[in-house]
């Protein structure tokens, strides 16, 4: 026998007019944004990975049998990584493979670079970076397969094997050489270690993704939810007309699937059409390669139907009462109380979180783990302080939109947990970065070229020579020959002198292309040298930051725009009511307002405390100091955060005059 189900959700969906297509669309659209926010979240971290995978082959890894010479050095030209590989092919071994990028083993001479270094030594006078490298008769291209990203500055020199760039002083040792400087014989370009530039960029995106990734579940699940109130009284007429409940499941389960599937499917589709677009946003070594940012058929199909699915799921779960007491739905008579068990499960959550963290190091699937746990009881516990909220404030009440938006409180605590879910969370992420932003503290050498020397007499030659190469270049710098004793300096006790340059950025990269000559196997070197593992990951966690809490306060304001729409369709029957029995549209707005208000100063004070406390064990942990103007930024952060959520429920106003304008026939 042919099932109804589908016909009649069918018609209910066609007769429940305008109002009814409305919620439809708004469901489709907060589907879509979640959709379209995973599908980046995801391909950030996988493109990531990959384009860490594609540096590895640049750090020499030695083998028994090699074949060849393979030398990383590391300069900086206008404070931005240049990498450079030196190759040389043994004599009387076989052929060495050729590296990615690159068709064949280089020659000696031969020296091929990045699409954007060519760029880069065309714009720049060949004395601040050309010079630095070898003179052939044409440079060839590296191509894709060798490179990271399109912006990334690397070079592939072939070099003899008695090439001072290759030789035994190639190979680095000093602290700061670490990624930036090694040799090795090698026999290809196996390497798994990838570069110092994109070592940690996966690992920073997770991070992002693990704080971002709970409000935008928020946001989707919510979407499940749009017209509930509506749905509700409609599914309780069929189930007081004789529907069972297996069928007003299947129903709901029905419309809620087509609605998030297609709103799932349009985000998604949106995702693949801007990838172009969104391949430019620059991270970490610059913008992307369109394909690194492709999720892939699986990924892509998975998050549909995951959207789809957290949607379904989310619109059945609001039908229990529907199912038990379609009577009491009907005539709104049973308020949606919260029971004591949430806050016992909340405070034991959160005494294990503590616990565990407490508890020394973790690793970064055990942290996303513990996090997410964190959300999920707030998540659960978040409806409970609304409902208590709601009944201290209704006795205490003395104004009509206080007491108004009270009741509200009390009556749905799981509907208004919902409007503010989104910026609760986010307080979160905004107390956590706002502060863990690390401060390493280190000499200052600003203006310094530094340059490495076999021995003491050879840095006594160098530092004539240099000051002749200086003078004739145009750069005004005074040469001095440290103490190999001073391990203080640049050089860090290691024989070498040190160009103090004034003048300017321009000056400092004239001194390091005019002093390479004189390094003997390395590169003459500044303080971005040293500093670059430091400043990378500064540079990657204050742009995780940045990016997570915008995206965190936008997805917010998105929920929160939309829930209360939804809010106003859902109750636009006990809106007409308190406009008929005289009630100003001021008073109605104002109750909204406050609804917002007093839920969000309570949770969202208390996420973005428990945020700050997990800033300070992370910067605990990283041996750092606390970033000073945290508390400014913080502030900031709340303002703009509590601004954008009000201003996006104040868009529903409109909306809320449109229902209650003739309340005589909305009023059902």
């Amino acid at each position: 026998m042919r099932s109804s189900v589908l016909p009649l959700t069918w018609h209910l969906v066609r007769s429940s007019g305008r109002r009814g297509l409305q919620s439809r669309l708004l469901a489709a659209v907060v589907a879509a944004v979640s959709a379209f926010v995973l599908l980046m979240m995801i391909a950030v971290s996988l493109g990531s990975g990959e384009r860490a995978d594609r540096t590895a082959w640049r750090t020499p890894q030695a083998a028994k049998h090699g074949t060849a010479i393979e030398a990383l050095a590391t300069t900086f030209v206008r404070h931005e990584p240049v990498t450079v590989v030196s190759l040389a092919q043994l004599p009387g071994r076989k052929a060495t493979p050729a590296p990615p990028g690159l068709s064949t083993f280089p020659k000696r001479g031969e020296v091929y670079v990045s699409p954007a270094l060519a760029e880069l030594m065309r714009e720049l006078p060949a004395d601040q970076l050309a010079d630095r490298l070898p003179k052939p008769e044409s440079y060839g291209t590296i191509g894709a397969a060798g490179l990271a990203a399109p912006d990334e500055l690397v070079a592939v020199v072939g070099r003899a094997p008695s090439d001072p760039a290759v030789s035994k002083a190639a190979e680095g040792g000093n602290w700061y050489d670490k990624d930036r400087t090694a040799r090795a014989v090698v026999a290809g370009f196996s390497s798994t270690e990838p570069s110092l530039f994109t070592g940690l960029d996966q690992q920073m995106a997770v991070l992002g993704v693990a704080l971002l990734v709970m409000p935008v579940i928020v946001l989707a699940a919510a979407a499940g939810r749009l017209g509930a109130a509506r749905r509700e009284q409609r599914l309780a007429a069929l189930r007081l007309a004789g529907a069972t409940p297996r069928q007003i499941m299947a129903m709901t389960a029905a419309e809620a699937a087509a609605v998030g599937g297609a709103g799932a499917l349009t985000g998604a589709l949106a995702y693949a059409v801007l990838l172009p677009a969104l391949a430019e946003i620059p991270y970490g070594v610059g913008g992307w390669y369109t394909g690194q940012l492709w999720v892939g058929l699986p990924w892509f199909a998975a998050v549909v139907l995951a959207v789809t699915a957290l949607i379904t799921v989310s619109a059945v779960t609001m039908l229990r009462q529907v199912a038990t007491s379609p009577l009491g739905v009907a005539q709104q008579a049973n308020p949606r109380r919260t029971r004591m068990i949430r806050l016992v499960l909340f405070a034991a959550v959160l005494g294990y979180v503590l616990f565990t963290t407490q508890g020394g190091q973790l690793g970064a699937r055990q942290l996303v783990a513990l996090l997410a746990l964190f959300y999920g009881a707030f998540w659960l516990f978040g409806p409970w302080v609304v409902d208590r909220l709601g009944r201290i404030v209704g006795r205490y009440a003395r104004r009509p939109a206080t007491l108004l938006a009270a009741r509200r409180l009390s009556d749905d605590p799981s509907g208004a947990w919902r409007t503010v879910s989104g910026l609760v969370l986010a307080g979160f992420v905004a107390g956590f970065f706002s502060v863990s932003q690390l401060q390493f503290g280190g000499p200052e050498q600003q203006g310094q070229v530094a340059v490495l020397t076999a021995d003491s007499a050879a840095t006594r030659r160098a530092a004539a020579e240099a000051r002749t190469l200086l003078r004739e270049a145009g750069v005004t710098a005074t040469v001095t020959v440290p103490s190999e004793d001073d391990f203080g300096s640049s050089l860090g006790g290691s024989p070498g002198l040190i160009a103090r340059v004034s003048g300017g950025q321009a000056q400092i990269d004239t001194a390091m292309t005019v002093l390479t000559p004189l390094g003997a196997g390395r590169l003459p070197f500044t303080q971005d040298y040293t500093n670059a593992s430091d400043d990378v990951a500064l540079d990657r966690i204050g742009v995780v930051s940045t990016a997570t809490l915008v995206m965190s306060f936008l997805v917010a304001a998105v929920s929160a725009g939309l829930t209360a729409a939804a809010n106003v369709l859902d109750r636009r029957r006990v809106y007409g009511l308190l406009r008929l029995a005289g009630t100003p549209l001021k008073t109605l707005d104002r109750a909204r307002a406050r609804e917002t208000a007093l839920p969000l100063a309570v949770l969202a004070g208390g996420t973005t405390a428990m945020g700050v406390y997990g800033a300070f064990q992370f910067n605990k942990a990283a041996d750092s100091t606390m970033n000073a103007s945290g508390a400014l930024q913080l502030a900031v952060c709340v303002a703009v955060g509590t601004l954008a959520m009000l201003t996006a429920i104040g868009a529903s106003r409109p909306l809320l005059r449109k229902v209650t304008a003739e309340p005589t026939q909305t009023a059902d």
